[in-house]
């Protein structure tokens, strides 16, 4: 299996892309890509995300991958929702949810009303991937109360329309205003990306 790329990853173009690309390289990610890169996105959003929590258990991992973000939770509640199905075997095996749900983000998702207290996410955010336009949907499937960290890279941000769309949920109660923390993409890295650093927006479900 070879080794996964970055490259390829940033030129994902849509869903039905993306799902053919990570099944394909599901079992090679942890060892191809997060070991090899110094990958500690995952650990750090989980580490902002534990720092604010009081009670939000069940928590869905958006984007959840193989897990990598749920191994930092442990004594927490977590689901996992990814639109590929070979990734989420690899978190399957782990034992790091409690529920994988294989779907695409961009579509109404299999999921009740304020079904849960907490949301996370990394690597979802990014070039090719999920933007803006799926926020009203988490807000739908989120509890009062809620809370959300979830990373982006900055580039992405400004052009996906996170600022925007943050701004209109603030502006209608949906969400509290958004606070920001930078984090290290990667560490002890030597790799074209290993200075990039990545945001996570911080907010509330109103």
């Amino acid at each position: 299996m070879p080794d996964f790329d970055l490259e390829k990853a940033y030129a994902i173009d849509g869903a039905e892309d993306a799902k053919a690309f990570y099944d394909t390289w599901a079992a090679a990610y942890d060892s191809g890509f997060s070991d090899r890169h110094g990958y500690v996105a995952p650990r750090e959003i989980a580490r902002v995300f534990k720092s604010l929590s009081d009670g939000n258990d069940p928590i869905l991992d958006i984007g959840a991958g193989t897990g990598l973000v749920a191994e930092h939770l442990t004594g927490c509640v977590v689901d996992g929702i990814d639109i590929s199905e070979g990734m989420l075997a690899e978190a399957t095996a782990k034992g790091v949810y409690r529920t994988c749900i294989q779907a695409d983000l961009t579509k109404t998702l299999p999921v009740d009303d304020a079904s849960y207290g907490g949301f996370v996410s990394c690597g979802t955010f990014t070039h090719g991937h999920v933007g803006a336009d799926v926020l009203p949907e988490l807000i739908r499937i989120a509890r009062p109360g809620a809370l959300f960290t979830c990373g982006v890279i900055p580039s992405v941000y400004d052009g996906a329309g996170f600022g925007s769309r943050l701004a209109l949920l603030v502006a209608t109660d949906a969400i509290t205003p958004v606070d920001f923390r930078e984090f290290a993409i990667y560490e002890n890295a030597t790799h074209d990306h290993a200075d990039d650093r990545g945001l996570a927006m911080i907010f509330r479900r109103l």
